[in-house]
């Protein structure tokens, strides 16, 4: 047997508290008793008192006591399975780990940023299900479509540009990994995010969001950076800053959001570009539009859970407050027939007679 609220069974310790208060309350009644005269006169006044009988009432109030505590942290044994149908949408985030993302021009980072917005994110979300795919020089799909949110989230978070050791940025290939992640076989809407900085000198990423477009996926891209530009931090393998990366000319590169790009991208898959903010209102935009889509059944589930036993606690205990209130606290007295006496009554109402 376990219990779904174990922290509740501290209350148990109330119950012997219980009893040391009542073992304290009657030394305190004996001893108010013995100052009001002589014991066996006392003990003759509450002769009708019935004194097992109150022992069992306590006895139940215990049982009581006991029952409504155990029953409060939730006992459970033996499982259920049953069938849950989910409803919502299929969304996919392709997140951009190459080193230019480590630019910080958005505090902490742009890749910092955009995983706690994914994480954000995350935790708005509704019933939909929701799958992650990297991309820097190469892209692969992270995790696929989920519900379980809580280990989606530990995915992002550890999210790094070491995941993916090819340098460069592929936003074209990771719009194909991700079309590939979606479940066709079902009727919910398709939905792509693109969190990136919008570089890619390796892919034609217009092509691949047409395809995209083509399979039914909308596909909303967020821009992480700032058109001026930043320079993109190097660090060793202890996460030291150890300088700037730089080119063939020893000139330290400029990483700039490439807005234009961004925008073609979300033109042609149907859906909106967003730029990041400081405080973090494009999410909020994309929530609101996410939830315009269609919603349709994504799949009936097989759940099973432990089987709540309260009741029968919560039964006993009931029964146990019933039982206390119907425990006599007084012994029945019945008039004794005192054959002595009748007689001698009887003979004084008599008249007596006089003979003379």
């Amino acid at each position: 047997m376990t219990f779904a609220h174990p922290q509740l069974l501290t209350a148990l310790l109330l119950v012997p508290l219980f009893g040391l208060f009542v073992v304290w309350a009657n030394k305190r009644r004996k001893a108010a008793l013995d100052k009001l005269g002589d014991r066996r006169l006392i003990d003759r006044l509450s002769d009708t008192v019935s004194w097992n009988g109150r022992r069992w009432q306590l006895l139940f109030w215990f049982i009581a006591l006991t029952m409504l505590i155990l029953a409060a942290a939730g006992p459970e044994w033996g499982e259920e399975t049953r069938a849950v149908d989910q409803e919502g949408l299929q969304v996919i985030v392709a997140l951009d780990v190459s080193n230019s993302m480590l630019a910080e021009d958005i505090k902490p980072s742009r890749l910092e940023r955009a995983k706690l917005e994914i994480q954000d994110l995350m935790t708005k979300l509704n019933g939909d299900e929701v799958g992650l795919v990297l991309f820097s020089g190469a892209s692969f799909l992270q995790f696929p479509l989920t519900s379980d949110y809580a280990t989606a989230q530990s995915y992002v978070q550890s999210a790094d540009p070491g995941d993916i050791s090819r340098p460069g940025t592929v936003i074209g290939d990771a719009i194909r990994t991700a079309e590939r992640g979606f479940d066709p076989s079902l009727e919910s809407q398709k939905v792509l995010i693109i969190m990136t900085d919008g570089e890619d000198h390796e892919t034609d990423p217009l092509i691949a969001a047409q395809e995209a477009a083509d399979a039914g996926i909308i596909i909303y891209t967020i821009g992480f950076g700032t058109p001026e530009g930043s320079p993109v931090p190097e660090y060793n393998q202890f996460g030291e800053l150890i300088g700037y990366k730089q080119d063939a000319d020893g000139n330290v590169v400029m990483s700039r959001l490439d807005e234009a790009t961004l925008q073609q991208i979300a033109e042609v898959g149907d859906g909106r570009y967003l730029p990041a903010s400081a405080d973090g209102r494009e999410l909020d935009q994309l929530l609101t539009e996410i939830d315009k889509l269609q919603k349709a059944k994504l799949q009936s589930r097989f759940e099973t859970t432990k089987i709540q036993r309260f009741q029968l606690f919560l039964a006993v205990a009931l029964a146990a407050l019933v039982i206390a209130e119907f425990i006599p606290q007084r012994k029945s007295v019945r008039p004794v027939f005192n054959l002595n006496r009748f007689k001698r009554a009887e003979k004084e109402a008599q008249p007596e007679l006089v003979i003379e």
